[in-house]
């Protein structure tokens, strides 16, 4: 990793703001750590749709093997659960303990927001202790879990109940879902029934905060509600500002920042690296453009806000890639936004090619195919 930058605090512009955030992203080069470390660090993955994660830790560790992290999951020594934002996210099951009491408040606030004409006048804890009592013998598909409570409570929809459920109550989305290779319905188990243990009371909103700037800062106040969800959390940076250093953006906007955190020149040489779909590197700013332009921002947006792998190129932005898997070929589509130089040209294909190994069945055809801008 980069050393840390001795220049004492004051501005830093994008491009070694762009730098720094690679470096806590560990996306400035490959890193020897264990996939569990790697999620601790990075305040888990986001993972709504269930194989990102593997594509975010191989972009990001060397020799990751998709195996490493089943196996974390099979062993319950992670979990898939709703957190920042309230979307699905996978977390090691320490973290899992510890940062779901942070977002209960904003859960049960997104409940209420969401679905206010569904739950009108229903006592929604009643539904929530029912559930429990369900899960509490076993686990349940989201579908059975639904169709058990609509017998006591018919006149209110399936997914208003669902939500009732996820809100809640701490459950997990339990393998084999998440699993590399597997498939199975959104299965929930109550997370200290699955892990063992009770949830952390103690843990508070300032580590989490602290966590956010290892991670992804440096970050303005907006930046770290945006990746969290989380409201009124300039008092909290006012608590920790004697433990903090102050920087300003290009824009003159205050960015907040750990001292001994790593904030390279911005001529640091970074690698292409094909970030996962739903990366969190992508979506954890109210400014991006520390990674990606508005203008390719606008290129990736969808109706249904699916957010496709994207390529960095000299650190930003300059493409999106997806995988088309069948049984006897995999194929890697690459959509360039900008025109690349020869040696980055090499290296997305060689990058490109390393990808293809790891999603690729063995013994089938391999095939990446670049379309230019």
């Amino acid at each position: 990793m980069a050393t840390t930058d001795s220049r004492p605090a004051g501005g830093i512009d994008r491009r070694a703001l762009n730098r720094a955030f690679l470096a806590r992203q560990l996306l400035s080069g490959r890193h020897v750590m264990t996939a569990e470390a790697a999620l601790e660090h990075l305040v888990g993955l986001q993972a709504q749709a269930p194989f990102p994660p593997y594509y975010g830790l191989w972009s990001r560790l060397e020799g990751f093997r998709p195996q490493e992290l089943a196996d974390l999951l099979t062993g319950r020594r992670a979990v898939r659960i709703a957190l920042m934002r309230g979307t699905v996210h996978l977390v090691t099951a320490a973290d899992c303990l510890r940062l779901r009491p942070c977002f209960q408040p904003f859960l049960e606030r997104g409940l209420t927001a969401n679905f206010a004409k569904d739950l009108g006048g229903l006592d929604v804890a009643e539904v929530a202790e029912a559930a429990r009592s369900l899960l509490a013998r076993e686990p349940h598909t989201v579908g059975d879990l639904t169709t058990a409570l609509r017998m006591a409570w018919p006149d209110r929809p399936a997914n208003a109940l669902g939500n009732v459920v996820r809100s809640l109550l701490p459950v997990v989305q339990i393998p084999p879902r998440g699993v590399w290779g597997m498939s199975g319905q959104p299965t929930y188990a109550l997370a200290q029934d699955w892990i063992g243990g009770e949830m952390d009371a103690e843990a508070g909103i300032d580590d989490l905060v602290l966590r956010y700037l290892a991670a992804f800062g440096p970050a303005t106040v907006k930046d770290i509600q945006a990746w969290s969800g989380l409201t009124r959390l300039r008092a909290v940076v006012e608590r920790l500002r004697p433990r903090l250093v102050s920087l300003r953006d290009e824009e003159g906007r205050e960015l907040l920042d750990l001292p001994d955190a790593p904030r390279p020149e911005g001529d640091a040489p970074v690698p292409v690296r094909y970030l996962a779909p739903y990366d969190n590197a992508i979506l954890s700013h109210t400014d991006r453009t520390r990674i990606i332009s508005d203008e390719y921002r606008k290129a990736i947006a969808t109706k249904n806000a699916v957010i496709p792998g994207t390529i960095l190129v000299d650190g930003f932005v300059a493409g999106a890639w997806r995988i088309d898997q069948g049984r006897a070929s995999t194929t890697l589509d690459v959509q360039l936004f900008t025109r690349i130089g020869g040696r980055e040209r090499e290296e997305l294909t060689a990058e490109g090619e390393r990808l293809l190994e790891f999603a690729a069945d063995d013994g089938a055809s391999r095939e990446l195919r670049v379309v230019d801008a």
